[in-house]
């Protein structure tokens, strides 16, 4: 038998209520804890925001330029970011298993660049997640697109798979070659994600009323970063988004394709998490770049 604990003078605080804090993420507090605890692993928890490192390009356009060789070109860049979207492949057989940062795990798949892109179905099962150690699933959301009804159930599953195990579901908007792409858009897009209970969404970032997205979405939204921009143009991208109620960004080749993309990672961290203005950043971005 235990020795009994036969102190008399226990503090029992009877004076001090339990404080109960509110988690810091946007439409979160009513989630369970292991998927708080993994959105924590995404969102750094004293901004509140996040710079996810995207390079699951491979998953339908193969060795795209500047991932040829990812465990030359994207392992150097881990420490710099918060959060890797990958896939799994690339995850088991590249990614250092010592990263202990969060890992977004592309989750849906099918067609290639050669087909209808919209024709996507689940491409991972919830046991292969949780061995994974995965703290965000993602899956493509072809709101307007040709199999549009198949993307939303794809969504709506992997929504009920991922509470089940306590892991997060990241929608990520995509946008046809013939849709517009404007705040009338993005509102409807990242809205029915939301409504159709992801944990956050993926979007791009419009010039006009992109606050009216993220006012509208109730979930926190990351920024897509799209296509190659000249570095300082990227930079202002990202400075508008977080201004305008992102979260943070999902950038890919904005950082991978850059002349220097250890540099630029770290500027686009300096305007996610300080909201250091672009100018700064980017003039920050060349002194890190002529220095090697």
């Amino acid at each position: 038998m235990p020795e009994a604990d036969a102190r008399e003078d226990k503090n029992f605080h009877t004076g001090v209520p339990q404080k109960s804090e509110g988690f810091f993420l946007k439409g979160s507090n009513a989630l369970d804890w292991g998927l708080k605890n993994r959105l924590a692993r995404i969102f750094d928890p004293s901004s509140g925001r996040t710079v996810m490192l995207a390079i699951d390009h491979g998953y339908f356009q193969g060795p795209t330029t500047g991932l040829e060789r990812v465990d030359l070109s994207i392992v150097p860049l881990l420490p710099h970011s918060d959060t890797l979207m990958c896939t799994r492949g690339i995850l088991r057989s590249v990614i250092p298993p010592t990263y202990t940062k969060g890992i977004v795990i592309r989750a849906s798949g099918g067609p290639s660049i050669l087909k209808e892109l919209s024709d996507e179905e689940l491409a991972i099962s919830i046991e292969e997640a949780i061995r994974l150690n995965v703290s965000a699933m993602a899956v493509q959301v072809f709101i307007g697109g040709e199999h549009e009804t198949r993307s939303v159930h794809n969504l709506t599953r992997l929504v009920d798979m991922g509470n089940g195990a306590g892991i997060a579901t990241l929608a990520v908007t995509a946008v046809g070659r013939d849709m517009v792409r404007d705040a009338k858009y993005m509102r409807l897009a990242c809205r029915i994600c939301a409504e159709l209970g992801a944990s956050y969404v993926k979007t791009y970032f419009v010039d006009e009323d992109f606050e009216t997205v993220t006012a509208s979405c109730p979930i926190p939204i990351v920024i897509a970063g799209g296509k190659k921009l000249p570095e300082r143009a990227a930079l202002q991208m990202a400075y508008d988004a977080i201004q305008q109620g992102a979260a943070g960004v999902d950038m890919g080749r904005n950082i991978f394709q850059s002349e220097a993309p250890i540099a630029m990672i770290q500027a686009v961290r300096r305007v996610v998490h300080e909201s250091e203005k672009p100018d700064v950043a980017y003039e920050y971005f060349l002194d890190s770049k002529d220095r090697g």
